[in-house]
Parts: structure tokens; C-alpha cells; sequence
């Protein structure tokens, strides 16, 4: 078991649905953008998502592509995204992965790009990766490197993925499974889809790996919600405007609320 999937496993065991806080790295700034991250973890959070910002944020929604831009627009570099993971993971006792888009990892590097991705994202101390927009069923040459550098897979899964999809998604995914609560791009919204639960269902006759939730989810409510049927809740969009607001201390009010919506009542 991955030390990602051991932590959510943790949490489920502790009677609660693992919490996942994404937030980009360099947004307000690098060392506030780290700050944001170690208060997510003090204050609840099981795992950590680093966002590398990326030109072209296909599935991300204004909220995180505002802040992914204003990183950019300072000049930072996947080099100093690692930097920053590497003292990030040096403080932090959860398991820390990167979420970014499979291009950047294509391109980064002068040769065995991948590898050289890989490399440096085992050097930061990180524990696991996810490309949205690599489908599963292109995804070997990636699983094979991240897999020897021990780093996890996370694939995602949408409402409108037929079962021969899910499949695959399912196998390749050593982290956990990403379930997408909705079509579309992230975003805080005033409510959940419906389709969140069936495809968590559907999801679980492929597969015994934990499955979390994400897309839309932005309150303690929601967090109860996918709480009663799902193994993780990923919140994103939320938690990056508190740090564009209010910054660590934001972040960490925000998130105890979140992880109090993850315990599961009775």
C-alpha cells in the first residue's frame, strides 16, 4: 500500500473520510503559498495536494486559475515548485503529491523527461502525482516511472465514464481513485451533483483502493455529504481563495471546518 492510500486508510479507520486540501504552489507567493500548505496539515488536513501551475489549467475554474496566473506571472518555475515541496515535506508529517498537467511533465527536463519528473519530485519528498489530463489507458509509461521512484498514481474518474473506462482508471490508480463529483472545470458551488454517489458505487465493483471526492466541494456540509459514501473529500477551489484572502490563518480556519465535516456521524 502507497504511504497515500495508507493515510486515507488511516483516517477511514479513525471513524472519518480522509480530508484533501489542494493549493498551488506560488500563489500569493512561494513562501506564503508553503506557509498556506502547513497550516492546511496542522489544522486537519490527511493529504496534500501541490498544484504546479500550468499555461493551459484545462479542468481548473477561475478561482484556481486566477491564482495558478498570478504564480506564473511572478516567474516561478517548476524548479522552484520543487524547491518549495522540498521544504514543504521537511515540515509536514502527511503525504504531499503534485497535481499538475501531463505536458509540463513531458517537457520538463533535457532528456527521460519523465524520469527526470519523477526524479526530482522523489527528491522533494513527495509522495504521489496527478496528471488530469492523462488518460488511464495512455498512462503506463508514467505509472512505470513514478513506480520506480515509489511515487502514486492518481487517475480520474467522471459521471459520464462508461464502465470500460473505469476500469483502467481503477487499476493504474495506486494513490486512490478521483472521483469527479460533476462535469466540468473546479469551482466552489452553492450545492453537490447527485452523480457523486452512483460513480463512487460504480467505482467500488472495480476496485478496493480508496476513493475520494472532488470538484464542487467547498463546505462543512458538503464535506459531511461525501463523508457518508465516499473514503476522501478533496476541496480546492475554497481553500485558495482563503489564502488569497486571509492567508495561513484563513486557510487553517477553513480547514478545521472541513475536517470536522469529514467525521462520519454515528
Amino acid at each position: 500500500m502507497t504511504r497515500v492510500a495508507a493515510a486515507i486508510r488511516a483516517a477511514n479507520d479513525d471513524g472519518r473520510a480522509a480530508l484533501v486540501v489542494y493549493l498551488p504552489a506560488g500563489y500569493p507567493d512561494m513562501a506564503t503559498s508553503r506557509a498556506c500548505l502547513e497550516a492546511a496539515a496542522e489544522a486537519g488536513a490527511d493529504v496534500l495536494e501541490v498544484g504546479f501551475p500550468y499555461s493551459d489549467p484545462l479542468m481548473d475554474g477561475p478561482t484556481i486559475q486566477a491564482a495558478s496566473q498570478a504564480a506564473l506571472d511572478q516567474g516561478y518555475s517548476p524548479a522552484d515548485d520543487f524547491a518549495m515541496c522540498a521544504e514543504l515535506t521537511a515540515n509536514v508529517a502527511v503525504p504531499v503529491l503534485l497535481m499538475t498537467y501531463y505536458n509540463l511533465a513531458w517537457h520538463y527536463g533535457n532528456s527521460d523527461r519523465l524520469d527526470a519528473f519523477a526524479t526530482d519530485a522523489a527528491g522533494a519528498g513527495l509522495a504521489g502525482a496527478i496528471l488530469p489530463d492523462l488518460p488511464a489507458e495512455e498512462g503506463a509509461p508514467w505509472c512505470a516511472v513514478a513506480a520506480a521512484h515509489d511515487l502514486a498514481t492518481v487517475f480520474l474518474a467522471a459521471p459520464s465514464s462508461p464502465d470500460a473506462r473505469l476500469r483502467p482508471v481503477a487499476e493504474r490508480s495506486t494513490g486512490w481513485v478521483y472521483a469527479t463529483s460533476t462535469l466540468g472545470v473546479t469551482g466552489e458551488r452553492a450545492s453537490l451533483s447527485q452523480a457523486a454517489a452512483p460513480l463512487v458505487a460504480r467505482l467500488r465493483r472495480h476496485t478496493d483502493r480508496p476513493v475520494a471526492v472532488g470538484i464542487g466541494v467547498s463546505t462543512e456540509h458538503h464535506a459531511r455529504e461525501v463523508a457518508g459514501f465516499a473514503d476522501g473529500v478533496i476541496v480546492g477551489s475554497a481553500v485558495v481563495r482563503a489564502a488569497g484572502e486571509g492567508g495561513p490563518a484563513a486557510v487553517g480556519a477553513l480547514v478545521a471546518e472541513l475536517a470536522a465535516g469529514c467525521r462520519r456521524e454515528g
